[in-house]
């Protein structure tokens, strides 16, 4: 089926998908996440053809970020039941107004038509975007890259079941079988077919969407993620907090990518950090992190000279850049200057240059003592998130049902005139 067939079929289906009570809406998805668990054979076997295709061109962590085990399986399918357990957003009355010439206005959220959604090798986006889209009242359209196309098809076959077993059209969830350039750009130009493009993936690709795009488009998130450790910071909470948000995946927008140490404690820090990363993990048998450092923190302990990209680059790697500054001042002037928008965190015990660093640092998640891991639709209470958004319009921040809506004014009467 070419692009443009398969978005004729959403575009057919979409008045279905918006007149669809919530009661319907959550039969399909919890029918949708028993396939994906009864159809978990085909679904593996679908994924180890494309790990097997991708062997020897990809990295370690990015093999990660595409491979599928029964318990991810489980994981994504109990993913779409907690969006089914979800407030329906459709129809939520989010004003109400009452106004002197007796008129009655509702500011009401409805769906948003024909969502479309281009990502990159990770299979559980598939099931994720569908299911959000769905719950929000749209037909869906996904285009995934050709390292996980087989898990993507097998995936959306199961899901694609659960949705006709709840009588709603089969043709509402559409999987691009073109996994060249060619369909990226009809997705961005299909003005009159796509109500809302959402790219999910590296610098590259959403730069080309908002770059391109002629129909809406939401930026999500590169993530070069800071986390600041002040020189009023617990050290060993630091510790904790850096090695989680750099090691316990790596390969997501959510890791930090960049540390920032108060100059006050570098000496004492520094170490300390080298210790945790790349010693204590290499004595324990886990994959060391590389530290870029910058001069002044090379001057305190071995590593990689920091390169001039080192603080803009997105290393979704066991690769961490570091740079002592001076104070909150010198991490928010840095932040400022590097940051990509995503999640920045503050490490310290005094409140006051905690709210300062709050106040100033313009991400779309900011952190006092925790991890940028937490950064997640599921952390957040939104359930599954369709992607973190970095931009100030309509959604900032992980996207849940709410953002995936749009609204109307409805407008009640008894015959006034103006």
């Amino acid at each position: 089926m070419t692009t443009q067939e398969l978005l004729q079929k959403a575009k057919g289906a979409k008045t279905a998908m918006a007149l669809a009570d919530t009661e319907t809406k959550n039969k399909a998805l919890n029918a949708m996440a028993d396939a994906l668990e009864r159809r978990q054979a085909d679904i593996l076997a679908a994924n180890e053809q494309d790990l097997e295709a991708a062997r020897g061109t990809m990295s370690s962590v990015m093999m990660d970020r595409l491979a599928l085990n029964p318990d991810r399986i489980v994981g994504m399918a109990q993913g779409i039941r907690e969006v089914a357990q979800l407030p329906d957003p459709v129809g939520a009355v989010l004003n109400h107004v009452e106004r002197p010439s007796g008129i009655v206005v509702e500011k009401t959220a409805v769906p948003m038509g024909v969502i479309a959604i281009i990502y990159e090798s990770r299979p559980n986006v598939t099931s994720d975007a569908a299911a959000l889209a769905l719950k929000a009242g749209s037909a869906c359209v996904l285009r995934g890259g050709k390292e996980a196309h087989r898990s993507a098809a097998a995936i959306v076959a199961a899901l694609k079941e659960g949705l006709s077993a709840a009588g709603l059209p089969g043709d509402a969830l559409q999987l691009v079988e073109d996994t060249t350039r060619a369909s990226s750009n009809e997705l961005m130009t299909a003005t009159g077919y796509v109500d809302l493009l959402i790219p999910r993936g590296g610098a590259g690709l959403i730069r080309a969407c908002v770059d391109n795009a002629t129909v809406p488009v939401i930026e999500t998130g590169t993530g070069i993620c800071h986390i600041y450790v002040d020189g009023a910071a617990d050290q060993e909470m630091a510790l904790n907090i850096i090695e989680n948000a750099k090691c316990s995946r790596p390969s997501v927008c959510n890791a930090a990518e960049a540390c920032l140490v108060d100059r006050s404690i570098a000496q004492e820090f520094l170490p300390k950090l080298k210790q945790r990363l790349v010693d204590g993990r290499a004595a324990r048998g886990a994959i060391s992190v590389e530290l870029r450092l910058d001069p002044s923190a090379a001057q305190i302990i071995p590593g990689t000279p920091a390169g001039p990209d080192d603080f803009d680059t997105e290393f979704l790697d066991y690769v961490l850049a570091v740079k002592v500054v001076d104070g909150a001042e010198g991490a928010v002037a840095h932040i400022t200057a590097h940051s990509t928008g995503h999640s920045d965190a503050i490490v310290t015990a005094d409140e006051e240059t905690a709210k300062r660093f709050l106040a100033q640092v313009d991400s779309a998640a900011v952190y006092w003592n925790a991890s940028t891991r937490f950064t997640d639709g599921g952390e957040f209470g939104l359930g599954c998130e369709m992607g973190i958004s970095t931009q100030r319009l309509h959604a900032r921040g992980p996207m849940g049902l709410q953002e995936l809506c749009t609204y109307k004014y409805v407008v009640r009467g008894t015959g006034q005139i103006r």
